[in-house]
């Protein structure tokens, strides 16, 4: 372990010596100094001049004129020109942000659905006794068709209670909307309960009927009767006329 203490030693103090402080040294360059200076603020000349004359003699022509300096300037005063503007934009903004808060907030349902917290006790009321009143059609005498048929509506109508949830709209837009779900659903319920009275008075009709078919003819044996009674009838008046 010493050793390699004492050999790690003598490798460092041989490097050091060989390590050289670092310098910056400073080489001024007109040329380069001159083509910053025309390209940034138009001012001194490009040099070397014949390099140029001969290689860039228009841009030698234009370089001052068209210097960063003239443009930063320019597009400075155009733009503290817009302050004034921007600043009213941006109050614009940001009272048109707090609004649109505002309806998010009205038109995004969930929890905020205030219209559904108004409306849907009577709706649901109302879409139950629509189901309720559906499972009675194959009771009172109706297909299983014409059974589909009507949960086929009450399909449709949660379809649109759901649609109406979801959507994007003011709560009182989203009011009126449940509240036509409520009329259809009302309408077309009293349509069912008459087309299950007469289902019902069909199936009524038909019991008569085939009890009526049912009972027996006994207009014979009435006939036989009240001939025998007039036979008899007619003896004993005979006999009273015989016996004066």
């Amino acid at each position: 372990m010493m050793k390699r203490i004492l050999l790690l030693s003598a490798v460092v103090m041989g490097i050091c010596p060989l390590v050289k402080a670092q310098s910056v040294t400073y080489d001024h360059d007109d040329a380069k100094m001159n083509q910053i200076t025309v390209m940034e603020i138009g001012s001194g000349g490009l040099t070397p001049s014949l390099y140029y004359t001969v290689l860039h003699k228009s841009y030698q022509k234009s370089a001052s004129s068209k210097n960063k300096l003239a443009f930063r300037t320019t597009a400075g005063l155009n733009l503290y020109a817009q302050v004034d503007d921007a600043e009213a934009l941006d109050s614009a903004l940001n009272k048109r942000a707090k609004i649109e808060a505002l309806n998010v907030a009205d038109r995004s349902g969930g929890v905020l659905d205030l219209a559904w917290v108004a409306e849907n006790g009577k709706l649901n009321s109302k879409m139950a006794d629509f189901e309720r009143n559906i499972r009675r059609v194959m009771k009172v005498g109706g297909t299983a068709n014409e059974q589909t048929h009507w949960k086929e509506y009450y399909n449709v109508y949660q379809c649109a209670i759901k649609a109406a949830q979801n959507a994007y709209m003011p709560n009182a837009q989203r009011k009126k909307e449940y509240l036509r779900i409520y009329a259809d659903v009302a309408r077309k319920n009293e349509t069912l309960i008459l087309y299950i009275v007469r289902l019902s008075n069909a199936r009524k009709t038909s019991e008569l009927l085939a009890a009526t078919g049912n009972i027996e003819n006994h207009k014979a044996q009435i006939v036989r009767n009240a001939l025998s009674r007039w036979r008899d009838a007619g003896w004993s008046t005979s006999k009273h006329g015989l016996e004066e």
